[in-house]
């Protein structure tokens, strides 16, 4: 099943018609004609370089509204809210939406403590809080908080992925880490550390970081001091900006790391010095406008045609476009497939049954899978280094099995 904007389009139409002879069943959020759902996003605070996930949102739903009528007839109304990266303002911003707005889900939200401090909340509420970009092991637990199913790229498994490169590739490497202390950090770190094996005696110096820091110059420098020649920043966006730098300014030449939050070119390598990004790498598992080999691939220019039209000043060679616009697709997917049993419940059993999804942006092979027992949806990546302008393949897709 191929959710390329013409492909979901077609298929929503299809839905429709089939759907149409179907008892009508409605939660809280649906009617004949809307169906409301809520978003918490950093539009402001030290998250704001995410701003993009509700840029992105509220556009993606603005055209299916302006060129489909919505979905089955029924306009989306995506009520985004300002959390400025705080959880206080994310429990108060969905607390609203879902007691006052009387939302059908919330979707497509962010920030790892944000969605954390409403898990709990929602799961009892039983809302759905669902394809939202954060992780933590927490985040995907299937069995206790069955309704947040995250559209992630899970922070451990992508600490893993770096960590089996290394172990295979540079066996002899000395390690220096810089990590977030929080649980987005110290995710990344228990997946690198189990997939580097026997190889993590390999890590010669790891040191924390905190958001409140003002920089990150002084961690930079006992690394640098520690003698490691790998560096893995498993750090926030502002931080590894500053990291960038400083690793440029001191001279240091580490074989240097970013976690793929990290790796926009708009969004963190452009304000730390495209120059000082050089040879940087990161995984990625979707197709980037800025890759020449995307150029006449269909749903490639279908992305970049919306992108001009509902996004004209922003940069859709984000990642954070790319992976957004992608979660975007899997909301509407879920839409389509409830037809006119519109509850909370159907919502949810229709996200859990997602098998074998083929969005257009996605690397050859790959497959998006839920179930109701598995949360993890992403489990391959292929490397990429930087080369000043854009970020060129590197490796094959690497595997990590649970």
């Amino acid at each position: 099943m191929r959710a390329s904007l013409l492909a979901l389009a077609a298929s929503i139409a299809l839905a429709s018609g089939a759907g149409a002879y179907a008892q009508k069943n409605y939660g809280p959020g649906a009617s004949d004609t809307e169906i409301k759902l809520g978003q918490t996003v950093a539009y402001s605070g030290p998250g704001s370089a995410y701003a993009m996930v509700g840029r992105m949102s509220v556009a993606y739903f603005k055209m299916l509204n302006e060129t489909r009528g919505g979905i089955h007839g029924r306009k989306i109304n995506l009520l985004s809210v300002d959390d400025a990266y705080s959880p206080p303002k994310t429990v108060e911003g969905t607390r609203k939406l879902v007691e006052s707005d009387q939302v059908l889900a919330m979707v497509n939200s962010m920030g790892t403590a944000a969605q954390t401090s409403v898990q709990k909340y929602l799961n009892a509420k039983q809302v759905p809080q669902v394809f939202f970009y954060a992780s933590s092991p927490g985040l995907h637990d299937a069995k206790a908080t069955p309704w947040t199913v995250p559209f992630s790229f899970a922070y451990d498994i992508e600490g893993s992925i770096y960590g089996k490169y290394l172990a295979e590739s540079r066996p002899q490497a000395r390690i220096g880490v810089l990590y977030q202390n929080d649980d987005v950090g110290k995710s990344y770190m228990r997946g690198f550390r189990k997939a580097l094996g026997d190889k993590q005696r390999n890590i010669v110096k790891e040191v924390s970081q905190e958001m409140s820091d003002p920089t990150v110059d002084s961690q930079i420098l006992q690394l640098q001091a520690s003698g490691a020649d790998v560096l893995v920043a498993f750090t926030s966006n502002k931080a590894q900006a500053q990291a960038i730098r400083k690793v440029a300014a001191i001279g240091w030449k580490p074989f240097y790391i970013v976690p793929y939050v990290s790796s926009s070119i708009t969004g963190v390598l452009a304000p730390a010095g495209l120059d000082n990004a050089v040879g940087l790498v990161s995984s990625y598992w979707f197709k980037t406008p800025s890759d020449s080999t995307w150029t006449q691939d269909k749903a490639m220019q279908e992305y970049l045609a919306f992108f001009k039209k509902y996004l004209p000043n922003d940069d859709p060679g984000d990642t954070t476009s790319v992976y957004t616009y992608m979660g975007a697709q899997l909301t509407a997917l879920v839409l389509e497939r409830c037809g006119d049993n519109l509850t909370r419940e159907n919502f949810l059993k229709q996200v859990q049954g997602l098998k074998d999804v083929e969005l257009g942006m996605l690397l050859p092979g790959m497959k998006i899978n839920f179930s109701a027992d598995d949360y993890y949806p992403i489990r391959q990546a292929r490397l990429a280094q930087f080369d000043g302008k854009s970020w060129k393949p590197m490796t094959e897709l690497i595997t990590i099995e649970r």
